[in-house]
């Protein structure tokens, strides 16, 4: 599949496998988080542990292979810590909607990030092209249509919590791609995990205690779910490195897919005719990732990640603008 979408669009191949990789470890979260929940353990424990686990599991795997990993320049840290606490109030806001609704319910909410990202990169100077405007539009039909039941009622907190947890993880995206134009994907996604666990301690502790009693049905879910963050944060960043941000956001659509297949297999969960409708205009959206074309990645001289540059890159573009304001000696 990533071979064809990138053949399709030329888009960086290896861009597009990453994005999907991420996309599929993505989707198993949910299920992984909701079995740990089902369990018995509570919401913010889950995440915890898992944000722990995954961020000590990065930290360990490249002290052993690739110590240079480890180097990063001061605004990049700053840049990784901002994404990496943003996503931590995400992940808290994720799993504690995931202890009210259901896995695939969430994740139908949660896709609405890419529409975020669109705008947030929008604003910070970078051009969307006219797909990909389009393809936001049905995706966004095909959200409103999946979060519609025949009688149940829903439980609308859950829903804020993951459109908060939707709209912090598409945040913390063009932060990260902004310190990825300088920085490995290794290297962002260790600080950002670091600064996520650094988030989500305090979260726990304040809301539930400094309770980590482990339930033995949740043991295996929370090992599968480590496993599955950290190999998503590594094929996300890679992903958004080489492709861009809205690209992967818009490719990770299909992490819906994968949820909601799982959540019917293993949770019991079914989807009525128009959720069906729904999930089959998402489908539309990953098919014409195909015809995108790849736009030019800029790096722009304002925007409000501009402060994200490295100190050699933001005095250089000074000096070229100072130089450009100056008067012409020719014409004196």
């Amino acid at each position: 599949m990533s071979r064809l979408l990138a053949r399709a669009a030329g888009m960086d191949q290896k861009g597009v496998a990453f994005a999907v990789t991420s996309a599929v470890m993505l989707g198993v979260t949910p299920i992984f988080g909701k079995q740990a929940i089902l369990a018995g353990l509570e919401p913010l424990t889950v995440v915890a542990l898992r944000t722990i686990g995954a961020a000590a599991l990065l930290l360990v795997v490249l002290a052993i292979f690739n110590r240079r990993y480890f180097y990063i320049y001061p605004i990049g840290l700053a840049g990784c810590a901002l994404a990496g606490v943003l996503n931590g109030f995400g992940s808290a806001f994720f799993y504690a909607a995931l202890g009210r609704i259901d896995a695939s319910m969430g994740q139908f909410l949660f896709t609405l990030y890419p529409i975020f990202v669109a705008g947030l990169v929008y604003l910070d100077g970078q051009r969307s092209s006219k797909l990909t405007l389009v393809r936001l539009a049905i995706s966004t039909a095909g959200v409103l249509l999946l979060i519609q039941r025949n009688s149940d009622i829903v439980d609308m907190t859950g829903v804020l919590f993951m459109l908060a947890a939707a709209f912090l993880y598409a945040l913390h995206i063009p932060i990260n791609q902004r310190v990825l134009y300088e920085v490995p994907a290794p290297t962002v996604t260790l600080y950002t995990l670091l600064a996520m666990t650094v988030t989500v301690i305090p979260i726990k502790f304040i809301a539930t205690g400094f309770n980590f009693d482990m339930p033995a049905g949740a043991i295996q879910p929370i090992l599968l779910l480590t496993l599955a963050t950290f190999g998503s944060r590594m094929a996300l960043f890679a992903g958004v490195k080489s492709i861009g941000g809205v690209q992967t956001a818009l490719i990770g659509l299909l992490e819906l897919l994968v949820t909601v297949v799982l959540a019917m297999l293993l949770l019991g969960e079914s989807l009525n005719l128009r959720q069906w409708i729904g999930a089959i205009l998402l489908v539309l959206t990953l098919i014409l990732t195909g015809f995108e074309k790849e736009l030019e990645t800029t790096r722009f001289a304002r925007g409000w990640l501009f402060w994200l540059r490295p100190p050699t890159d933001f005095q250089q573009s000074e000096l070229e603008a100072a130089d450009g304001e100056m008067p012409d000696p020719a014409h004196d």
